[in-house]
């Protein structure tokens, strides 16, 4: 299955897996993707990790190099410093430059999660090296003179910003974009910008820009926005945004976030997220009702398996059995928090517990959940929200174990062991 997969284009993938959103030119595009090309796709550090809404065209650029094209992966440390405007009612707020650099820097680890960098099979680079460098006047001369402010007011990011305000700076943002495209274009023979679907204004612009400067041809390709079946954006959840960072989002929770999907999503996920081949994600997609577990267990573990590698991947399913199916599990599988046993001889508030644990986002939100029956201690419902967990509700290895709702569990561990009740 996998031979047949690798026969197609990478737009052939892209076409039945569901990436396409816009092209610049279907025909020639797809031609072009018949031979060997250069493409990239820009992403300001804005964060200090990416987020599952980052995916899509990470995923893109990791189908081009396993298609045999060279994927550039091109971090903003220069447009960074004055923001996108695209996708956004509001100014971004502005970083200052130390914010930035320490961002690049961890994107540029996560990176490697997907592409390998090795031999020139992929390149990693940082727009700061050249646009900290440009001279205004020189920029506005050479660069400037061949945008035109009503075409830039046409376009559908700027116009939606318009009505709540836009700033200077911002309204520059497409000539810095366009100036990396044909940057990139001049210096690493990169002929193809992809980016998500509220990049088309200034991919086109980079196109004309590179058609002006050079008389030669450049191409784009946008990715839709992923929403999903109950119309939330992709990767938002209720307590906020699914990191890559294993800190920010342990490997088991960021398990959990693929294997609760809607099962109306299953397939759709299980063809943009995994490298599994098509003929596989089709199977998948066919089983219904209780079977569909099945399929979300191998989304859970392969989407898993890519950011955070295959033993975490497993153990995160491992756990996840364990618990619903009321087996033992090891303590490494559940985010755990170690504490003093010294805390709970007086007893502490299972409210603030569910809040310290990072199970509710806050103290007021853990008393709604348990008021609502929502709460679990040790596979029980909590009744109070100020109910005092203390150390004979330990077992005999030291631990409690604390859940969610269905799914959403973290476990308490003693520190000292000695001494505990019998």
């Amino acid at each position: 299955m996998k031979r047949a997969e690798h026969e197609k284009t990478v737009y052939d993938v892209f076409i039945e897996r569901g990436f396409i959103d816009q092209v610049t030119d279907e025909g020639k595009i797809g031609e072009l993707l018949e031979g060997k090309v250069t493409c990239y796709i820009g992403f300001d550090p804005t964060a200090s990790s990416f987020h599952v809404g980052n995916l899509v065209p990470i995923m893109s650029l990791a189908h081009m190099q396993r298609h045999g094209h060279r994927p550039i992966a091109l971090v903003g440390g220069g447009t960074g410093l004055v923001g996108d405007p695209s996708g956004k009612d509001e100014m971004r707020q502005i970083m200052t430059k130390e914010e930035i650099r320490q961002n690049a820097e961890t994107q540029k680890i996560q990176f490697a999660h997907f592409l390998d960098f090795s031999g020139d099979r992929a390149l990693l680079l940082n727009n700061a090296d050249w646009l900290t460098k440009l001279n205004y006047i020189d920029f506005l001369r050479d660069i400037g003179v061949y945008f035109s402010v009503n075409r830039m007011l046409a376009t559908e990011s700027i116009k939606i910003r318009l009505e709540s305000g836009l700033s200077f700076i911002e309204f520059n943002y497409q000539l810095l974009q366009a100036y990396d495209f044909w940057y990139l274009f001049k210096h690493c023979n990169c002929s193809i910008q992809m980016g998500g679907s509220d990049q088309w204004g200034n991919i086109v612009a980079g196109i004309d820009l590179i058609r002006r400067l050079e008389g030669r041809q450049a191409y784009g390709i946008t990715f839709p926005l992923i929403m999903t079946a109950d119309g939330r954006k992709m990767g938002k959840t209720e307590k906020g945004a699914v990191w890559l960072d294993p800190q920010r989002t342990s490997p088991y929770d960021y398990y959990q976030f693929w294997v609760n999907t809607d099962d109306r999503d299953v397939k759709r996920f299980l063809a943009l997220f995994t490298f599994l081949p098509m003929e596989e994600v089709e199977e998948l997609g066919k089983l219904k009702g209780a079977e569909i577990r099945k399929a979300k267990e191998i989304l859970g573990v392969e989407a898993t398996k890519i950011v955070h590698g295959e033993g975490e991947a497993k153990k995160a399913r491992d756990a996840s059995r364990a618990l619903f199916s009321d087996e033992e599990t090891s303590e490494e599988s559940i985010p755990t928090k170690v504490m003093e046993r010294e805390e709970f001889i007086q007893g502490i508030p299972i409210f603030k517990l569910f809040e310290g644990t990072s199970l509710c986002s806050s103290g007021s939100e853990a008393r709604r959940l348990i008021e609502q029956r929502g709460g679990y201690l040790n596979k029980k419902k909590v009744d109070k929200f100020d109910r005092l967990v203390k150390l004979d509700d330990f077992n005999e290895k030291g631990e409690i174990l604390l859940r969610a709702g269905k799914k959403k569990y973290r476990r308490i561990k003693l520190k000292e062991l000695d001494n505990l009740p019998k």
